[in-house]
């Protein structure tokens, strides 16, 4: 008799049917608002909505003349007891009544969000803008208004020991402890964070809006950055196009395969949905999903499985041409930079200026 502990969860991964998966033979938008439903229900964003700051306060703290751009550093409040800080990135030329696209860059699982603006705090942050890239830069440089929020459970929003109350495992931190609690509480980090960019869009239009064109605001990420790039525009409407690099793909194929940071996980969602499922709250806003052949967590035969089912929901939609998928043959984990910013530009080219 041999003994293995993953057999048991392996067989149930296999023979799973999630109650809620894509089946083209339901009725589209009955199934749609049923999926909306289970996710927030799951995901915890009901509890997080629920706790939203009344009275929200905004502060700009730090203000910075950079070369080709101004970077405020921000804070402000979205939950209860959640202060978020965020980088603001504003290209220099930009004239008075010229209106520029929004474009939500996060970074992955890191030592935070200075690794989007090139600063560099510890030691290893300079090998990961080399190999992963310095996201909000990249952006303003495109001549966008960009922002990076830090996401909780990272960089300056990881628990910290305290005497007497060990919080976090390693030594900068991370997404553990966050999200074991939040799980305990019914709800998740991914909820927490969605809601998190959802008031970062609030504040930046409240503040910095005379020059953006709400019809173009992008969220662009990679790894756990492009989990919140999938997962916020599930959630916000207003997002117009997500580009998710090395994060989409179904779980029996990723999470449920290999060890992951914990933040990537919704309690009790296989049961009901798989990640492609939940692209029909994404449709039809345009879809580009980008994977590397080689990448070890996300593997691409899942990739091109599950995106399958992202072109059926499209086509429910009527706008199959809107959803598409990028395998970088010779690249793993990446930031799939050569990709990201010539679709973004392509897609909001497709929009037109704003209409004044």
């Amino acid at each position: 008799m041999k003994k293995d502990g993953r057999e048991c969860h392996d067989t149930l991964v296999k023979n799973a049917k999630p109650i809620l998966a894509f089946d083209e033979n339901r009725d589209y938008k009955t199934w749609k608002e049923e999926i909306r439903a289970k996710f927030y229900e799951l995901s915890g964003l009901n509890d997080v909505e629920a706790n939203a700051e009344p009275n929200p306060q905004f502060e700009i703290v730090k203000e910075e003349k950079l070369e080709g751009h101004t970077r405020y550093y921000c804070l402000f409040e979205s939950e209860i007891g959640a202060v978020v800080s965020m980088y603001v990135l504003i290209p220099d030329g930009i004239k008075e009544h010229e209106k520029r696209p929004l474009i939500i860059t996060q970074q992955g699982h890191s030592t935070g969000f200075h690794n989007s603006v090139g600063i560099e705090i510890y030691e290893k942050d300079k090998i990961y803008q080399e190999t992963r890239g310095k996201f909000a830069n990249q952006s303003v440089q495109q001549g966008y208004i960009t922002v990076a929020v830090e996401n909780r459970g990272m960089g300056e929003r990881a628990a910290q020991n305290e005497e007497g109350r060990r919080v976090h495992l390693g030594q900068k931190g991370g997404c553990y402890y966050e999200e074991m609690t939040a799980l305990l509480l019914g709800r998740s980090l991914i909820a927490e964070r969605c809601f998190d960019i959802k008031c970062a869009i609030d504040m930046i239009l409240k503040h910095f809006g005379k020059n953006i064109d709400q019809r173009k605001i992008v969220i662009a990420g990679n790894s756990g950055g492009g989990t919140l790039s999938y997962f916020a525009a599930c959630y916000d409407e207003r997002i117009c196009l997500s580009v998710p690099s090395s994060a989409f793909c179904p779980y029996p194929e990723s999470i449920l395969r290999f060890y992951h940071c914990s933040c990537n996980y919704i309690g009790h969602a296989f049961k009901w949905f798989d990640m492609q499922d939940l692209a029909c709250l994404i449709a039809p806003r345009p879809l580009f999903t980008i994977n590397g052949k080689t990448d070890p967590s996300f593997k691409d035969y899942g990739v091109i499985r599950g995106f399958e089912t992202v072109k059926k929901i499209y086509e429910k939609e009527g706008v199959p041409e809107k959803c598409h998928s990028i395998i970088m043959q010779d690249r793993g984990h990446f930031w799939g930079v050569e990709y990201v910013w010539p679709v973004i530009a392509s897609e909001l080219a497709k929009l037109g200026d704003e209409i004044r």
